[in-house]
């Protein structure tokens, strides 16, 4: 009885709302820092035409999932998973190169 019941809970529950432009441009980029700065802290030759972005991408990472999670009162775990899922897109799809120049940009704007 008690499972059926969170069964039927879970399923009545709202979804998230979609994601604005904005915040799916901010979680596209979150990811695309988070790959540079990992294959930069390994030492992947790839990464070198890059800005260092440990600190920098890590505060735009931070930053951009609170202010999803404000703004849209998804779950710290609920905003994880969505940039975990952007992240293996990009690797899946080999899009990071492309999508650089506009994030680098993006970060830059932002004054962080």
């Amino acid at each position: 009885m008690l499972i059926a019941s969170l069964i039927l809970a879970l399923q009545s529950a709202p979804a998230p709302a979609a994601l604005s432009l904005e915040q799916q441009t901010a979680i596209r980029c979150s990811a695309a820092f988070a790959i540079l700065a990992e294959g930069q802290a390994r030492g992947d030759p790839r990464m070198a035409p890059y800005p260092v972005l440990g600190t920098r991408g890590r505060e735009f990472f931070v930053v951009s999932s609170a202010r999803i999670m404000d703004e849209t009162g998804r779950s710290r775990g609920q905003v994880a998973q969505v940039l975990q899922t952007e992240a293996r897109s990009l690797r899946e799809e080999g899009a990071l190169e492309a999508t650089m120049p506009a994030c680098l940009l993006l970060l830059d704007t932002s004054g962080l």
